[in-house]
């Protein structure tokens, strides 16, 4: 392809952020909030593998950084639906903010019992954040510029993700986990300032409903639209690359002698996150309901040259920014399939929803990730089985293309 068409495809990016103010600056807010994220993500598994907790405990803890986001969907997708977004992105924003600052009072082992609740709460908030956002876009965007909104929103997650863990591994190999957290808190205070400055004009249905009778409601409109879950079940596929558990093992078991700790888990994250980065901008413009089915296939053949590559620090670099290349790319475009499949009445709900499967799956993944490793099951071997599972994602969604009526993003 030449650089001449990716960087045309890259204005296109840019011509949204300039038509779409308010897209502009929660796009800012994302990166500014993702980018302080990624700072603590480092210095909290620097703290496990310095207490030199069990692999399972690794796997718990990357478990828990999605397991909140699904037991809190029952009601999160109803909320979302009710009330003004402003006002409760505010507030998930300083539970955030606030969550991330007590961190500092994790010492030791002793501790664990209570940065698995800070971690459940911090990430419960930020899972919330997430639908709440995403189930306001469709509000505001149509069709295309939606899946372009999807794209730009994961290349920022990935490019905070990328600069976000390259920094924090120096930083917290240079002044420790307690300014990483400290920077972190400070990122989420940005954001809230720069959110409540936004003027956000959306007018709220108000319901007389119950929480209950609207969750009966959401499972009736999927019995009655069984499309719309079917992308939902797809869009769970991608949870499979829930690696933050995969990485922290790696370093630990293959890479300790080679490179500091907090180094290698930010090298390893940033490397995948360039995949991540420049993944979309290549597939984006090539990608449809049938092409989709090939960037499945090759998922699962990056997986298995990572799986080849991970006894080699540095050759694990390079196969980490394949794995990446890939995930993003899914990630959009599943996303924007069931975004543009579904009434806007449920937006809140049915995305509500749809996160509670994708992050019930990067939960499983997280857990059986140290599952395995702990009763004996190679790294490698573990890679590939999550490999497989994107071959089966690939053969589902093109049973869902042949059977169901699926219309191509325009």
């Amino acid at each position: 392809m030449k650089i001449y068409d990716n960087l045309a495809f890259m204005k296109q990016y840019i011509e949204l952020l300039r038509a779409e103010s308010l897209l502009l600056r929660l796009s800012t807010i994302q990166l500014i909030s993702y980018f302080g994220a990624w700072f603590s993500n480092v210095a909290i598994y620097t703290l496990l593998l310095a207490m030199d907790v069990s692999a399972e405990v690794v796997a718990f803890v990357a478990m828990l950084h999605f397991l909140s986001g699904v037991f809190q969907t029952p009601f999160s997708g109803a909320i979302i639906d009710r009330y003004a977004p402003k006002q409760l992105m505010l507030t998930l924003l300083f539970i955030e903010m606030a969550s991330t600052l007590a961190l500092l009072m994790i010492g030791g082992v002793e501790d664990l019992w209570l940065l698995y609740i800070l971690i459940f709460i911090k990430m419960g908030a930020a899972s919330f954040y997430f639908t709440a956002e995403m189930s306001l876009l469709p509000k505001i965007l149509k069709a295309k510029d939606l899946q372009l909104a999807n794209e730009l929103h994961s290349i920022i997650w990935s490019l905070s993700y990328t600069t976000g863990m390259a920094l924090s591994g120096f930083l917290v190999y240079a002044f420790g986990t307690d300014v990483a957290f400290v920077l972190d808190a400070l990122m989420f205070g940005a954001a809230f300032v720069l959110l409540y400055m936004q003027k956000i004009d959306l007018v709220v249905q108000k319901t007389q409903e119950s929480f209950l009778s609207m969750m009966q409601e959401t499972f009736s409109y999927l019995k009655r639209s069984p499309l719309a879950l079917h992308l939902m079940i797809l869009h769970a596929f991608v949870g499979l690359t829930a690696f933050d558990a995969v990485v922290a093992l790696m370093v630990d078991q293959y890479y300790a002698s080679v490179i500091a700790t907090s180094l290698a888990l930010g090298l390893l994250h940033s490397s995948r996150a360039v995949g991540l980065v420049v993944g979309p901008v290549v597939l984006g413009r090539f990608t449809n309901n049938r092409f989709l089915v090939f960037i499945f296939f090759a998922q699962a053949f990056s997986l298995l040259l990572w799986a080849m590559a991970m006894h080699n620090f540095y050759l694990s670099l390079g196969a980490s920014v394949v794995v990446g290349f890939f995930t993003t790319t899914l990630w959009s475009y599943s996303y924007t399939l069931l975004q543009k499949n579904i009434d806007e009445q449920f937006y809140g709900r049915i995305v509500a929803y749809n996160d509670m499967l994708f992050l019930s799956t990067a939960a499983f993944t997280s857990y059986g990730i140290g599952f395995l490793a702990s009763h004996g099951v190679s790294l490698e071997v573990i890679v590939l089985l999550l490999g497989s599972g994107f071959v089966v994602g690939g053969i589902y969604f093109r049973w869902i293309v042949k059977n169901r009526d699926l219309k191509e993003i325009v």
